[in-house]
């Protein structure tokens, strides 16, 4: 069955596939809910398609607020039903010298991973221009809160808050429709941020792109479904639907984006 699965997806992401199924496999053989870490979208999609319609097998997803991007999913037998603090989630808020100083996603991002910890404890880093929060597996807080006194060269103070005081993010997707001649990474890129296939080539292969996350140097890649690519200097793109084939052999793709 599990080769199955595999023909869907990646050979890169057989490791993640067989994770999944461990997950799955403890939940029906031991009859107790399984939490995972942040999971991204990709990584979302390839465990509800490994769930699909199991008898007896539930999940359900949360992630700090209601348009999350990275959340944590619970694999649970039909019994269990999460609560919200069920899915330990703590949101922190960066206090910092507003007027004096300014913060980026990559500057918290870098700073929060600088400590150890992988990408999979942390949930999203929103801001609303001048704020920045970011949301954290609950058993990680103390020691997060604790390791962190600059970002950059600014010092930066961190501040538990509560559900109530989540800020909301100016992030705005814009969607669009798009036919490319191929779902390869440099033709995606060079297509909707209008720049030359070979320029979006050399960004590429000089680490400027990251897919779901991790960087990624190869122009050939095949994107596919609810992969989000972050593009240095230009913003982020995601695969939000792939339509099919056009009489020209060409891909339509409904798009994500948003511009730095």
């Amino acid at each position: 069955m599990i080769e199955n699965v595999y023909q869907h997806f990646r050979k890169e992401e057989r490791p993640f596939i067989d994770q999944v199924t461990d997950w799955v496999q403890e939940c029906e053989d031991q009859y107790t809910p399984y939490l995972t870490n942040f999971l991204d979208p990709r990584q979302v999609y390839i465990l509800e398609t490994i769930v699909g319609k199991r008898s007896g097998i539930k999940i359900y997803s949360f992630g700090g607020y209601e348009a999350a991007e990275r959340i944590r999913v619970y694999i649970c037998p039909e019994y269990f039903i999460p609560k919200q603090d069920d899915f330990d989630i703590a949101l922190f808020e960066i206090r910092y010298p507003v007027k004096f100083a300014k913060l980026s996603h990559g500057k918290v991002l870098g700073t929060l991973l600088s400590t150890g910890l992988k990408r999979n404890h942390f949930g999203d880093i929103i801001s609303d221009g001048e704020r920045w929060q970011f949301f954290i597996e609950n058993n990680m807080k103390n020691f997060i809160g604790n390791q962190i006194e600059k970002i950059g060269n600014v010092s930066i103070r961190m501040e538990e808050k509560t559900y109530l005081d989540i800020l909301v993010p100016i992030d705005s997707w814009t969607i669009v429709q798009e036919t490319v001649s191929s779902m390869r990474l440099d033709t995606v890129i060079a297509s909707l941020f209008k720049i030359s296939r070979q320029r979006a080539k050399q960004m590429i292969e000089s680490g400027k792109i990251k897919l779901n996350w991790a960087e990624l140097t190869r122009p050939d890649f095949e994107l596919g479904l609810l992969d989000i690519v972050s593009v240095r200097g230009f913003g982020r793109l995601q695969v939000k639907e792939i339509a099919g084939k056009t009489k020209k052999d060409k891909w339509r793709v409904q798009f994500g984006i948003l511009h730095k």
